[in-house]
């Protein structure tokens, strides 16, 4: 199980903003087998390091007051500068809803939304690398942004980080395209504004890799979870949408047989 490693413009963290993220600690360390580690320092205000095999694959902390959005996932893409990606962004189309903030001496971090709306985290490392494992039981397995404005996405996301793109289908039923760096695919962009519902804005979301997929789901109804999708078969997997006990979701995906 080798450590992941990362490079401008990949996916680099994904961290849970909880409503009362000491309910909901013990169904992600029972569901995905991870562990829970309290930094223990005041100044980062109660966050929570879920680990696996002992090492950092996510993150916990607390709804703050005065912030509507709470119980919902964050993704995070490594920038070598974060004020500077930030300003791309902003002249790009895109909102900077949080600037560039340096958090102790784990890096500095800022909060984005792109022209369609959706909400993206950049992550600056300096002793908080980001998760240390991908593409495994328990840990990140892909990312993508289900967009309202599919050609205001790739436009915003190419110019921003520089991804280059591989069109996987191309017709109004199924539109998407998976991203790439020097030809490594890194995320995926789905045009979603013929199918999200009347109000669900655009969002990035995640898929932690498991075992069994229909298990997993058992196991999350049994914890207090629920199921938004039922597990299907898909050419990247068994994949299922599941939300926590204060309704967070999050994907799974077991991968294909021989994977």
């Amino acid at each position: 199980m080798p450590e992941a490693t990362y490079r401008t413009g990949t996916p680099v963290w994904t961290d849970l903003t909880s409503s009362d993220p000491q309910r909901i600690i013990p169904f992600y360390t029972e569901l995905f087998g991870w562990g829970a580690e309290d930094g223990g320092d005041p100044q980062y205000g109660g966050y929570v390091t879920f680990t696996l095999h002992g090492k950092p694959v996510a993150g916990l902390g607390p709804q703050q007051e005065g912030n509507p959005y709470g119980n919902l996932w964050t993704v995070y893409i490594a920038s070598d500068d974060a004020s500077a990606t930030a300003g791309k962004a902003a002249a790009a189309g895109g909102q900077v809803m949080l600037p560039a903030m340096q958090v102790g001496d784990q890096g500095t971090l800022a909060l984005l939304a792109d022209p369609a709306g959706a909400v993206v985290g950049l992550w600056q490392p300096d002793q908080h690398a980001g998760f240390a494992y991908q593409d495994e039981p328990g840990a990140p397995v892909w990312f993508e942004t289900m967009s309202r404005n599919f050609p205001a996405a790739l436009d915003f996301y190419r110019n921003v980080f520089e991804w280059d793109y591989t069109t996987e289908a191309d017709t109004d039923d199924f539109r998407y395209s998976t991203a790439t760096i020097d030809g490594s695919p890194v995320a995926g962009v789905m045009d979603a504004a013929r199918f999200l519902p009347e109000g669900v804005p655009s969002f990035w979301q995640f898929y932690i890799g498991v075992g069994n997929a229909d298990a997993t789901v058992e196991a999350a109804t049994r914890l207090g979870g629920s199921v938004v999708e039922a597990p299907q078969d898909s050419p990247y997997g068994r994949i299922a949408t599941i939300a926590d006990p204060l309704g967070a979701m999050l994907r799974i995906d077991e991968p294909p047989a021989g994977n």
